[in-house]
């Protein structure tokens, strides 16, 4: 039996219109689909992605709640933040802030033209 004849009964076949239909089928819910295999693969990433990002945000949210709390059960506290971030003081205390800066001194410009 040569290919050419194999090929003809294949394609004459009582099956072939049956396993194209399959393929045709698995390719549209596969791949062609809204709602197709790779969508769902694809959305369960996304969702994986954002239960990070909110398992992090309530981290953060629960060590806000635990600053909160004890900043209403320790007025020293308050006190601590209010000096280290925003420079207040007390009336009998002075502030110094000193700079890390590693600055190159610029000579100083005269303006001393001859006209």
């Amino acid at each position: 039996m040569t290919i050419k004849s194999y090929v003809q009964r294949v394609f004459q076949s009582v099956y072939f219109k049956y396993a194209v239909v399959c393929v045709i089928g698995v390719l549209l819910v596969g791949f062609l689909d809204d709602n197709s295999l790779w969508s769902h693969f694809k959305n369960r990433q996304h969702i994986d992605e954002l239960t990070e990002e909110k398992e992090k945000y309530e981290a953060d949210f629960a060590r806000d709640q635990a600053q909160i709390k004890e900043l209403e059960r320790n007025p020293k506290a308050i006190e601590k933040i209010a000096r280290e971030r925003y420079f207040m003081k007390a009336d009998d205390e002075d502030i110094f802030q000193l700079s890390d800066d590693d600055r190159d001194a610029k000579p100083l410009e005269t303006d001393e033209r001859v006209e």
